[in-house]
């Protein structure tokens, strides 16, 4: 599965999902050439590079608690990863939050630079450091008890088989394409197991960009202002198995991604003789 080839379906879906899925075909054609773009303008110094990775991993720690409810704005959020220091009004739990999605982003970013294949242990490690001092009593351990989400209909599996859908999971993931769709695929699979009691869109948000950055996309995060937009697209999937509107929605936020990338990438390039790219062998954080 490769390319627009990773969308492509039988002949007997209405003309909505058809044409969805076209459209999805046309976006997955705009990524490979962005992201060509972007691999041109690689590599820069590793100084440089870790300086943008650093802005753009404290932005996915925002967003990702953001739309789960965590009261932190971008820069209260930047202050106490930075700086430890903490917000007046707000809670302890928003603050532990903060520092553990950030230290989960770090680890993903080590996992993606490694040869070590992405499985089950990897999924409840990022779970684990997600809720590390959050909430310790539910770190990286499967739910035993009924998870729902308030005000949605989707009913989540009995807590009985999680352990064998998350193995079968497991070996989806181990087989799976290294494409975008797949890295969807994947975030959309694991919400839909839900293994977890809390902590499981900000861990399936993460298992996605540890598969985008590892085949060298930008992470892209669910902004607060498109909440509705990706809670809908996940349950219509659960409810429908119409995978389209959440593959629809994950592409355009890629696309967008790609842009923004290719934009601080140029504005960071060095004027011509001066240092900044990245010397022979040196080796270059993924961005």
């Amino acid at each position: 599965m490769g390319g627009a080839q990773a969308i492509s379906g039988g002949g007997d879906a209405s003309s909505i999902t058809c044409y969805v899925r076209a459209v999805i075909e046309a976006l997955i054609r705009t990524i490979e050439q962005k992201k060509a773009q972007l691999d041109r303008l690689r590599p820069l110094s590793a100084a440089a590079l870790a300086q943008l990775q650093k802005h753009y991993d404290v932005e996915l720690t925002y967003s990702s608690n953001a739309i789960e409810g965590n009261t932190l704005t971008l820069r209260e959020t930047a202050e106490v990863i930075e700086h430890g220091i903490t917000a007046g009004g707000k809670s302890l739990r928003d603050h532990l939050e903060a520092v553990d999605h950030y230290d989960a982003v770090l680890w993903m970013r080590e996992l993606a630079g490694a040869a070590k294949p992405i499985g089950e242990d990897a999924v409840c490690e990022l779970h684990r450091r997600i809720v590390a001092r959050s909430q310790p009593g539910l770190a990286g351990v499967y739910s035993r008890l009924p998870r729902r989400i308030a005000g949605s209909p989707v009913v989540f599996p009995n807590p009985a088989k999680i352990p064998a859908l998350m193995q079968e999971f497991a070996g989806w993931l181990k087989d799976a394409a290294s494409v975008p769709a797949a890295a969807f695929e994947a975030h959309f699979r694991l919400t839909a197991i839900h293994p977890f009691g809390d902590g499981n869109g900000r861990t399936a948000r993460l298992l996605m960009n540890l598969l985008l950055v590892r085949e060298g996309y930008p992470p892209v995060a669910v902004r607060p202002e498109d909440r509705k937009t990706y809670l809908d697209a996940l349950e219509c999937g659960s409810l429908t198995g119409d995978p389209w509107p959440f593959q629809r929605f994950m592409h355009e936020r890629l696309n967008a991604a790609l842009d923004e990338y290719s934009s601080v990438l140029r504005e960071a390039l060095p004027e011509p003789g001066l240092p900044g790219k990245a010397a022979p062998g040196e080796p270059t954080p993924q961005f």
